[in-house]
């Protein structure tokens, strides 16, 4: 899979079929669209392709207000997407940078500049509700009317549901805030989990007895915070059990840096550089501010024995 940021120079701007979105989660609804562009890429002979955009423009938007509250939570960091949509066999995709200049774009220079010069497009599939251009003013018929003008097909997917409940990104992020994993995973159609490399810390955890695996999280507004019964993959044959902190460490950081910090039961090894994954199993209490290290080291030491039951109790 070929990835872009911004658009494909000339060389790169072969015929495609395109499936536009923040695709946040990629979950079943996602899944779906996906199934198609490839399928509808096979039928032209052309590359299957998705747009998606850095950062989310609700994000942007809040950013731009003052309001950072106002974005959405975020369920995937960009590489977990994108591992995403390779999985789903796209071919090429382009993460278009969401910025003042973009935002400002008519829908006219939208299609024209984005859509046809810039990638090519033979067949376009969004969503029900897609609008585009500025203060979204382009929407299905404007896409339809363009497409008999420029050469191009629009498709559009209605919602998908799963077992009764309508996917979507919000409907997600409202089941893992709620610590319903179980559902989440039923939305998704996969774990949820975030993966990363691991990179080197304050190196605390060690210096109290709970060595920790960090990897750092891009975005301020992750979908979940607090402490986790997880899983990790990617360090050995077999997922090893531990305990995670997700969150911005307010005992020993002010700088609102958001960390994944993730402790493994009986492992020692050295890891900085290596791609782990995270998967979220069970969540144990809310991320606290503690009044000294020896008091979060006690919490630490709760959270351990906490986890070994639940993974204890599982396996009954």
């Amino acid at each position: 899979m070929k990835v872009f940021r911004g658009l494909p120079n000339a060389t790169s701007r072969a015929p495609c079929a395109l499936a536009i979105g923040n695709f946040d989660g990629v979950h079943r609804g996602h899944q779906a669209l996906l199934r198609r562009v490839c399928e509808m890429a096979n039928v032209l002979g052309i590359e299957a392709a998705v747009m998606t955009f850095e950062p989310h423009p609700r994000e942007y938007f809040a950013h731009m207000a003052g309001d950072i509250s106002k974005a959405p939570t975020r369920i995937a960091n960009l590489r977990d997407k994108l591992e995403a949509l390779e999985t789903a066999s796209i071919d090429r995709v382009i993460v278009e940078h969401f910025n003042a200049h973009f935002s400002a774009l008519s829908p006219r220079d939208f299609i024209e500049k984005i859509l046809v010069e810039g990638l090519h497009v033979k067949w376009l599939i969004v969503g029900e509700d897609f609008g585009f251009g500025n203060k979204r003013t382009g929407n299905i018929h404007t896409l339809k009317e363009a497409g008999k003008h420029h050469g191009f097909q629009v498709e559009t997917m209605s919602t998908v549901s799963y077992e009764g409940t309508r996917v979507s990104s919000s409907a997600v992020r409202h089941a893992l805030a709620l610590g319903d994993f179980t559902h989440a995973q039923e939305l998704l159609g996969h774990a949820f989990a975030i993966s990363g490399h691991v990179v080197h810390g304050k190196k605390l955890g060690r210096t109290i007895g709970f060595p920790t695996l960090n990897v750092r999280i891009t975005h301020k507004r992750p979908v979940l915070s607090g402490i986790f019964a997880v899983r990790v993959y990617g360090l050995a044959k077999y997922p090893l059990e531990g305990v995670a902190s997700l969150g911005v460490r307010p005992t020993v950081d002010d700088s609102g840096q958001v960390l994944l910090e993730t402790f493994i039961f009986d492992y020692a090894e050295e890891c900085y550089g290596k791609v782990i994954r995270v998967e979220f199993l069970k969540k144990l209490r809310d991320e606290e501010k503690y009044v000294d290290i020896p008091t979060l080291t006690e919490a630490i030491a709760k959270d351990v024995v906490a986890a070994r039951a639940y993974f204890a109790r599982a396996l009954k």
